[in-house]
């Protein structure tokens, strides 16, 4: 495993395989499988562009061996810092074909954080716009560059201002190239251990410097499918990507690979005005739009935009009869939102606790309004093991609030480069302490609180 991380003893890893949880295949072999499986089926939808499974494959082997040819080295890794377009999911499988390690940030990360990811991971790369919502991207990437000598390569939605025949060099050697023009004939198919890390996300503390989350490719693979499963997601639904794409909530739960690998189309939507901060794509009218037009079928939204759409669904004047399933996510949902935006769209609603560390507990379709409204549901798998605590680390009863703890095979063993965190995050035995304050009810639904102070 990369050097930095902490892997699943080998009797679990064994176990995981036994019970059929993870299956041995990496995540851009499975993208490759898919467009065999749905070729001429439309995978990915912005706006006007409209990719295939096919087109899709194809653009990721092409700029997989674009990216090799401009020196990405197999554990390389990259910072991509994009917004809901097709790039983002077309790079972020192509930099795991060629072997790298996609680092995601949110877009509204400036210059505090891009920094802290180039040091904290050596980046070798950076994956992201020229200009968005009125923020220079390469010009903070410049200055970034000139702090991190390992930074050597900058890729770009669009080409920089002064890019002379492709690309430009910054003061501080850092070269930028267009990413359209990242393009080579593809390589030979490489081999992955599927229990190495796919890539890294960032945990969820709102800090400059928050910990590194390394996802394995078995691990997601399993997250995305049984949340896919789970939701009977199948090749006729259409996934709204309407909240940040390299969010866990969007990416994998189950998102944009969850949707992928049941044939579905995944709808990206990105509005280009100035950056609230609030790590929202769209607003509500883009949304309504996208779900009408594309006859989207299941989303996903946090507490904020689910007020959002309360809001604005009285004025709207879009046909959002197409929608089966709306997932909201965020510890202790208010029960009178998700009542009430039931009630508004009249589809069946999901309440979702995730975590980057790779906590996932999700209501069931045939669970009761009552368990709906009130719980954050049941862990995904079968395998996850659940612990309510003391500050002691004692198991407390059922109904008391405590510290919520997991493991299981979508769970991290340890942040990356980490130790010391490490040995306050984990117990003996593994399990993470999630630092949420939860407690579970006679039927054994999970109801989360809020944070530890």
């Amino acid at each position: 495993m990369l050097d930095g991380c902490t892997p699943h003893l080998p009797e679990t890893l064994g176990r995981y395989y036994d019970q059929g949880y993870y299956r041995g295949a990496a995540l851009p072999q499975l993208l490759a499988e898919h467009a065999r499986t749905y070729g001429t089926r439309t995978a990915l939808v912005h706006g006007e562009r409209r990719l295939t499974y096919r087109e899709l494959n194809r653009r990721v082997d092409r700029l997989a061996a674009g990216l090799t040819l401009r020196g990405m080295r197999a554990g390389d890794r990259v910072i991509v810092q994009l917004p809901n377009v097709p790039e983002f999911v077309v790079t972020v499988y192509a930099l795991m074909r060629a072997g790298a390690l996609p680092v995601f940030a949110s877009t509204s990360c400036r210059a505090d954080e891009i920094g802290h990811l180039a040091h904290t991971t050596e980046a070798s790369a950076y994956v992201g716009p020229s200009l968005h919502r009125g923020f220079d991207h390469a010009k903070m990437v410049e200055q970034v560059s000139n702090d991190h000598p390992r930074l050597r390569r900058a890729f770009t939605l669009d080409s920089p201002d002064g890019a002379q025949g492709g690309f430009s060099t910054a003061a501080s050697g850092c070269l930028f190239f267009p990413l359209s023009s990242v393009d080579a004939p593809m390589d030979p198919e490489r081999t992955y251990d599927p229990n190495d890390v796919a890539f890294l996300l960032p945990s969820g503390e709102s800090t400059a410097s928050p910990h590194l989350v390394p996802r394995t490719h078995n691990d997601y693979a399993y997250q995305s499918r049984a949340a896919a499963e789970l939701i009977d997601l199948g090749p006729e639904d259409v996934y709204l990507a309407a909240l940040p794409a390299e969010s866990n909530f969007a990416f994998g739960c189950p998102g944009i690979v969850g949707t992928l690998a049941t044939g579905g189309t995944v709808v990206l939507i990105d509005d280009t005005g100035p950056d609230s901060g609030t790590g929202f794509s769209s607003d509500s009218a883009d949304a309504f739009r996208a779900i009408e037009t594309e006859k989207v079928t299941v989303t996903s939204l946090g507490p904020d935009a689910a007020r959002q759409w309360l809001e604005a669904l009285p004025e709207a004047t879009y046909d959002l009869s197409s929608l089966r399933l709306v997932q909201i996510g965020g510890a202790g949902s208010d029960p009178d939102l998700v009542a009430d935006l039931h009630k508004a769209l009249g589809c069946r609603l999901q309440q979702v606790f995730e975590m980057a560390e790779g906590v996932l507990s999700l209501t069931r379709l045939t669970d009761t309004e009552e368990v709906i409204q009130h719980t954050q549901g049941r862990p995904l798998s079968p395998g996850n093991e659940i612990r309510i605590t003391d500050q002691n680390g004692t198991e407390v009863p059922t109904g008391t609030p405590g510290q919520l703890g997991t493991r299981g095979p979508y769970t991290l063993r340890g942040y990356y480069k980490s130790p010391d965190l490490n040995a306050r995050a984990f117990t003996p035995d593994g399990f993470c302490k999630t630092g949420a304050i939860a407690h579970l009810t006679d039927d054994g639904n999970l109801v989360v609180e809020g944070r530890m102070p």
